[in-house]
């Protein structure tokens, strides 16, 4: 009878261990699924005295501290990436911009031969390319290591997008590009910051400028969403899912002119506003859509 009352309590000491090694199991995968979501901060703790648990949270913890490492040395590596790539793009603008003037001063010559002034005027393409290729580079690193929160104010963008066409109506001129703008009937106010929006707009306008034919359109609702669309060659379809990703070129048979971030940076600049971008093909036609955030419209 005695042996019978001693294996209960016995079973029963398993049955509580078990439980409580179960719990303490249960308490780790949460702790692991807390540390992979937030952070490399967090370590693993046990209240079970089992020493095959301690060595099994031992060895996770030095993982722990080991991936620490390694994100704490991939963020300095990038950090540095991104300091090297703002300064090499800072140092070649100056270089650049005096061999562009020296260039379209050689063209003034008048005793240049029609062979050297083609030649030059190539150099002075390529010039341009690369000009435009490091600011680029120069604009993004700057973005991407600025991590100040954006002050938005309210902002007429119907107004915005009217400036931003009467300054650039002669860079669409000699595009051969006709413009559709629909803007609604009311005045529409987002909430954003109006250097970016225009730096946005001029971006948008650029990858029209190198992929569109004979037209595009620029469409603003009365709920801060602002579509651009223009027709695409149907033998080379962007692929929308990757269109905003670095240098990704929908054409890449065009050398283009920059570094193919130009929507890259205007996605860059619409999370800084807490915007959001995305993009569709139908019908033929590429369509960027940029939502704002709304501020309540005000009737004319």
């Amino acid at each position: 009878m005695l042996w019978i009352v001693l294996l209960g309590i016995i079973c029963l000491i398993l049955l509580i261990y078990l439980i409580s090694l179960k719990k303490q199991l249960m308490n780790i995968r949460r702790e692991l699924d807390r540390t992979s979501e937030v952070s490399y901060d967090r370590r693993i703790t046990i209240q079970l005295f089992d020493k095959r648990t301690e060595e099994l949270c031992a060895s996770i913890n030095r993982c722990i501290d080991h991936q620490k490492l390694l994100k704490a040395e991939a963020e300095r590596s990038e950090v540095q990436l991104r300091r090297a790539v703002s300064d090499i793009a800072h140092d070649l603008r100056t270089p650049l911009s005096v061999i562009k003037g020296d260039l379209q001063l050689v063209l003034r010559e008048e005793e240049l031969s029609e062979k050297a002034e083609g030649y030059i005027r190539t150099c002075l393409e390529k010039t341009e390319r690369l000009k435009n290729m490091s600011d680029e580079f120069f604009e993004l690193s700057v973005l991407e290591s600025d991590s100040t929160p954006i002050k938005l104010k309210k902002l007429n963008l119907t107004n915005l997008i009217m400036k931003f066409f009467a300054e650039n109506e002669s860079l669409i001129r000699l595009s051969d590009l006709t413009p559709e703008i629909d803007l609604p009937a009311e005045t529409v106010f987002v909430m954003a910051d109006e250097q970016m929006v225009m730096r946005m707009l001029l971006n948008l306008l650029g990858n029209i400028i190198k992929y569109s034919k004979d037209h595009f359109t620029f469409k603003l609702s009365a709920n801060g969403c602002l579509r651009i669309s223009n027709p695409v060659d149907r033998d080379n379809i962007p692929e929308t899912d990757k269109l905003f990703e670095r240098t990704y070129r929908g054409d890449s048979a065009r050398s283009g002119n920059g570094a193919g971030l130009g929507l890259y940076i205007v996605k860059l600049l619409a999370l800084k506003q807490n915007a959001q971008v995305s993009a569709e093909i139908s019908n033929g036609e590429l369509a960027v859509t940029v939502d704002f955030l709304i501020d309540d419209p005000i009737k004319p």
